[in-house]
This record gives structure tokens, sequence and C-alpha cells, in this order.
């Protein structure tokens, strides 16, 4: 069992993100997992995810707060315990129109072979 404690989960910095504080809480920097990695990202509001492909399969989940998602070119305003899954290389976009902070639980699968 590996136990991540929110206060010392790694801060990385995903990529065409901004106004967005993510940390990760299992895989990569977190520490080795087989299929899958998991992080917590923090939106301010007007923070956004600007539109790229799913690297690879991937699954939402806001904790708390509203955030809009898009992909193939369909709008879905998600809350809090509302879900997402998106398959690699959709173009997807995430942003939080709303004026209070949101919470977004993201787990991606990894590429075979990479941990």
């Amino acid at each position: 069992m590996r136990v991540t404690r929110l206060r010392q989960a790694p801060a990385y910095r995903p990529p065409a993100h901004h106004g967005v504080r993510a940390l990760r809480l299992q895989g990569h920097e977190a520490g080795p997992t087989e299929r899958f990695s998991t992080g917590l990202s923090y939106y301010l509001p007007g923070g956004a995810a600007e539109p790229s492909p799913a690297p690879e399969e991937t699954v939402y989940v806001v904790l708390d707060g509203e955030l809009v998602v898009t992909a193939d070119g369909r709008e879905e305003i998600l809350r809090r315990h509302d879900s997402v899954h998106l398959a690699k290389g959709q173009i997807r976009s995430v942003e939080n129109r709303s004026p209070l902070p949101a919470t977004l639980l993201v787990t991606i699968a990894l590429p075979p072979g990479e941990d």
C-alpha cells in the first residue's frame, strides 16, 4: 500500500492549462502505477484547459464546483460528483466559467510500458 498525503502530493504543470493548480496523487512523480495516474486539479474562476487531444483514456470527476467540458462539439456542465469518460485522442477542453473555484479528480490510463 502506498499513501500520498494531499499536503505531500507533488505539483505538476499540465500543458495548455491556465488558472489551474494540479497535484499528482498516484503515478508518475507520486510513485509508480501500472495502468493509470490520478491527479487533483483546482480550477480558479476563469481557469481552463485549452482544446487538445486526451493523451490516453481519461475520466474526470468533479469533486466540488462546476466545470464546462467540451468534446466533439458538445458542451456539458459538470457539477459535484458528475463524471465524464474521454477516449484516447478525443479533443476536449475544460473551463471554469463560475465565480467559484472547482476541484477535478483526473484519472488517465498509462500507455503500455510507461509508469
